[in-house]
Formats: C-alpha cells, sequence, structure tokens
C-alpha cells in the first residue's frame, strides 16, 4: 500500500494521482486548493487516492504556482481554553485537510489600535486570509481594514457585522430567550443572572434576550441581577453573594459554562441541593458542562462545526478573490441536563 512507505509522498506526483483517479492534473490542483469548482464526489474520490498514495505537494511549489503563501491566521482574544480550544479544533481539521499552515495572531480587545495592529500583522505575514474569534470579531474596523486591504476575512460572532465579507452569527439572543421560558416552565420565579463582560456584545445579546423571556412573561419575577467577567472567580462571587441572600433564587442563570460551573461549586459547598433546591444553567455546552455533577443544562453553541464550515468559506473566498458570501444566522440548542428541575 502507497500509504504505508514513509518515502512514498516524495515519489509520488501530482500526475500520478491523477491517473489512479482518472482526472485531469487541474481537477487535482483543484481539490488540493479548496476549489469550489469542484463537485463533492469528485473532491472526495480524489481526496481519497491522495491520502491512500501518501502524496503531499511541494509547500513551496504550491506558493510559487498560485501565488499564495497556504497560510490562515486567527485572530483571537479570548481566555477561555474551552471556547477557544473547540474552534481551534475545527479551523486545524479543514486547515489540515487542505494543506494549509495556521497562524494563532492574539490581540486586545481594548487595544484602541487593534485594526493598525492586525494591518500590520498581515503585512508582515501575508497571510492569505483571516478567521476573526469573538470577542474581536465585534470590533467593526477589523473587518473595515482587511477589507480594503483586500484580505479575505469571516468572522464568527453574536452580532451582524457587515463589513465582513462571510460571516456566521450565533443566535445568543434567541437561545437565552429560550432559556428563561424553560426556567419559568420549570415554575421558578426567583431567578438570577450572572452576567458576561458588559463590553462584550455577546455578554450583551445573552442578558437581553433571557430578560426580554422574564419580562414578558407577565409573571411576577423576582429577577437579581450580578456581574461576572466569564471567568471562574468572578461567578464564585457572585455565586456567594446570591445564595448568601435572606431569600435566595431558585434558579441561576450563568452567561458561560465556566460561571456556572462556579455557582455549582459554591452550591455544594453551602450544602444546597441541585435541582432540588437550585436549578442552574450555563451556555456554550463546553465539555466542561457534561464534566461536572450534575450535568449542565446549558445552550449549545456548536463552536467545531461553526469553525469548520468558517474554514470552508474563508478557503472559498481565497480561491475567488473578490468573493463574498451570504450572512449566515445559526439558531442555538436548549440542552437539559441534570442541573435544572422544577421548584
Amino acid at each position: 500500500m502507497f500509504g504505508n512507505d514513509p518515502t512514498t509522498s516524495i515519489s509520488v506526483t501530482i500526475d500520478d494521482v491523477a491517473k489512479a483517479a482518472g482526472v485531469s492534473i487541474r481537477t487535482v490542483s483543484r481539490v488540493i486548493n479548496a476549489s469550489p469548482k469542484v463537485g463533492e464526489e469528485t473532491r472526495v474520490a480524489v481526496q481519497a487516492i491522495i491520502t491512500q498514495m501518501g502524496y503531499s505537494p511541494s509547500s513551496r511549489a504550491r506558493a510559487l504556482a498560485s501565488g499564495r503563501s497556504y497560510l490562515i491566521a486567527v485572530v483571537q482574544d479570548d481566555p477561555n481554553a474551552q471556547v477557544i480550544g473547540a474552534l481551534q479544533r475545527g479551523i486545524f481539521e479543514i486547515c489540515t485537510r487542505h494543506g494549509y499552515e495556521l497562524v494563532v495572531h492574539p490581540v486586545r480587545f481594548n487595544d484602541p489600535n487593534v485594526a493598525l495592529e492586525i494591518e500590520t500583522f498581515v503585512r508582515r505575514s501575508r497571510v492569505d486570509g483571516l478567521i476573526v474569534l469573538p470577542p474581536a470579531s465585534e470590533i467593526a474596523a477589523i473587518p473595515e481594514r482587511l477589507t480594503a486591504l483586500g484580505v479575505p476575512s469571516i468572522g464568527i460572532a453574536s452580532i451582524s457585522v457587515p463589513a465582513y465579507p462571510g460571516l456566521l452569527i450565533s443566535d445568543d439572543r434567541a437561545a437565552t430567550a429560550k432559556l428563561g421560558r424553560h426556567l419559568l416552565d420549570l415554575g421558578h420565579r426567583r431567578i438570577a443572572m450572572i452576567e458576561g463582560p458588559a463590553h462584550f456584545r455577546s455578554a450583551q445579546e445573552r442578558k437581553a434576550g433571557f430578560v426580554e423571556a422574564l419580562e414578558s412573561s407577565g409573571l411576577d419575577i423576582d429577577l437579581q441581577l450580578r456581574e461576572g467577567d466569564y471567568g471562574f472567580e468572578s461567578g464564585l462571587a457572585a455565586a456567594e453573594a446570591l445564595l448568601s441572600m435572606p431569600n435566595p433564587p431558585t434558579a441561576i442563570f450563568a452567561c458561560n459554562d465556566i460561571m456556572a460551573a462556579a455557582v455549582v461549586k459554591a452550591a455544594r459547598e453551602r450544602g444546597v441541593s441541585m435541582p432540588g433546591q437550585l436549578s442552574v444553567a450555563g451556555f456554550d455546552d463546553s465539555d466542561l458542562a457534561s464534566m461536572i455533577s450534575p450535568a449542565l443544562t446549558t445552550i449549545r453553541r456548536p463552536l467545531f462545526d461553526m469553525a469548520k464550515a468558517a474554514t470552508e468559506q474563508l478557503l472559498q473566498m481565497i480561491v475567488e478573490q473578490g468573493h463574498t458570501l451570504p450572512h449566515r444566522t445559526l439558531d442555538l440548542t436548549l440542552v437539559c441536563r441534570q442541573s435544572t428541575g422544577r421548584v
């Protein structure tokens, strides 16, 4: 078998792959370069032959032939390893499949010159395109600057950012409204929310959807709001304050799974039963959500699949320079587990 010989990829040529697959050299080249001009059936068949034969095109030859660097950058400013890990795994999978290398470029969300700093990075690194992750993706100046440079970019965000030539939007607002109605259906009337950073649009959207659902119910709701920053310590401090109230809430929604895990810890240390005395819910459906006990009711944000889709779209834009794609809004799913129950 071709793939069992470690020297095979050196001796196998693109012509060999084309002959084995029964297609032209141009078709093989298009598959390697993720061209949308190749049908899915042909792409899968050719990719299978490439894998079987162990063919690996020279990155230098590809770059010279196409005028590309075969580098993709991911721009990020999120300390949440659960979120970043899932996103990067999705991006890696598509990059590896199509022979691209990934460059991770961290930025500071609060830097007033962040768009200029990214432009400097693009000019220095000569990346073919960028995937911009939240919260940086929600800074309008970034896609505006990249579009002016003529560099393909795609964002993943919780709001619409029109300047991106491609954008995946997670509908955080509708999702938290769904969660709010779920807690009301369980009979909860003393409800608390631990917010995310006030300057993050994701935190604003999650708060808006949740609060609107409670307020529009027409029920007499005792709603307590506490500040958080998406970090464990902030979730712990907020939970301690809420559980110390004379008449504590029977349900707490934390705006991400990490803060929700902090609520579970605080409740357990106080001997509060879950969900008997307290229901807890989070957001993201990260790996953490199913690891803790009780397993966490949460909003599933399909980060891995979103990252894969964003990368596929970016490669299409790289191949077809100047191409734009319709912005897509994704509905998020409420995942009910053991941490929530009836009052």
